[in-house]
């Protein structure tokens, strides 16, 4: 498949972009309404071992300054129902309406659950008026899902649950670097009957070193080749990666699928709410 690149940024899928945050990381930021749009989704990663009262603080006031917060629910870590129902509970304390549902970045469950779709069957955040639930998705795969055959059938019953509920659903997937295995996936999906709106995953400016680390560390897979090829490079070396030439891409040819972007601060939060305020026009900012 051959996409041309074009000049950077297209304003509609920068509008209504979401950013990626974890306690400690959001903990050095003193003023998010400074750097982000009023109504900015912002995720609050729950990587395993963080205390739920670290991420209710950062939920507490990312709200309290108006954000649309929205924690991670990794299935593994909860070890069980209860839990589940005083976590959701307590965010909804906070005028918390929005989840995103994920198996988790452990081998084997802690408690009662597996995968998102237990949580999404355990019918917890419908009875405490959850009305968005986000999954995640892998365009390139991932080591610790199942086969293409899998995956898929996984997403068809999602896309099913949000037809047969009020559910609000859309993908965040994992960040790429080049856009044509999000084409490909994007087609497959469709073929499969799957009907959820994507936010595609992109990493902020950041050193190449950095984002090859956690590349390999979360599994992205073909379009890692952009990275390594630009490290052959000594002048591009020494300069942050930026993702404006896979935006310019997608922008040729995007899906129908794809609604906006959701971006992974790797680099730092502010690094990347800098580079989105440079690319973006303050009119095309409004929340989706």
């Amino acid at each position: 498949m051959n996409i041309v690149p074009m000049p950077p940024a297209p304003q509609s899928l920068l509008n209504g972009f979401s950013i990626e945050v974890m306690p400690r990381t959001a903990a050095k930021i003193p003023d998010f309404k400074a750097i982000l749009p009023t109504g900015t989704r912002v995720y609050i990663a729950h990587i395993a071992g963080t205390p739920i009262e670290d991420m209710l603080s950062t939920a507490k006031r990312l709200a309290a300054d108006g954000f649309e917060v929205m924690p991670h629910f990794p299935a593994r870590i909860i070890a069980d129902k209860a839990t589940l129902e005083n976590w959701v509970q307590r965010y909804a304390d906070l005028g918390i309406s929005s989840a995103l549902l994920l198996a988790g970045g452990v081998d084997t469950p802690k408690g009662d659950f597996a995968d998102s779709m237990q949580l999404m069957e355990s019918g917890v955040f419908d009875a405490h008026g959850y009305t968005r639930m986000h999954v995640a998705g892998h365009p390139e795969g991932n080591k610790d899902i199942g086969d293409e055959a899998e995956v898929m059938a996984a997403l068809k019953w999602k896309s099913d649950f949000q037809n047969r509920t009020d559910a609000r659903m859309a993908i965040a997937t994992q960040f790429v670097f080049e856009a044509p295995p999000v084409v490909d996936w994007c087609d497959r999906m469709q073929a499969a009957g799957v009907q959820i709106p994507v936010h595609i995953g992109l990493a902020g400016p950041a050193k190449l070193q950095t984002l090859i680390k956690f590349s390999m560390a979360c599994g992205v897979g073909a379009s890692l080749r952009v990275l390594t090829r630009r490290a052959r490079d000594i002048t591009k070396l020494m300069r942050p990666f930026t993702p404006e030439s896979l935006l310019a891409e997608l922008s040729v040819n995007r899906p129908a699928a794809i609604e906006s972007v959701h971006f992974f601060p790797l680099g730092g939060i502010r690094a990347t709410t800098d580079y989105i305020s440079a690319q973006s026009d303050p009119a095309d900012r409004l929340r989706a």
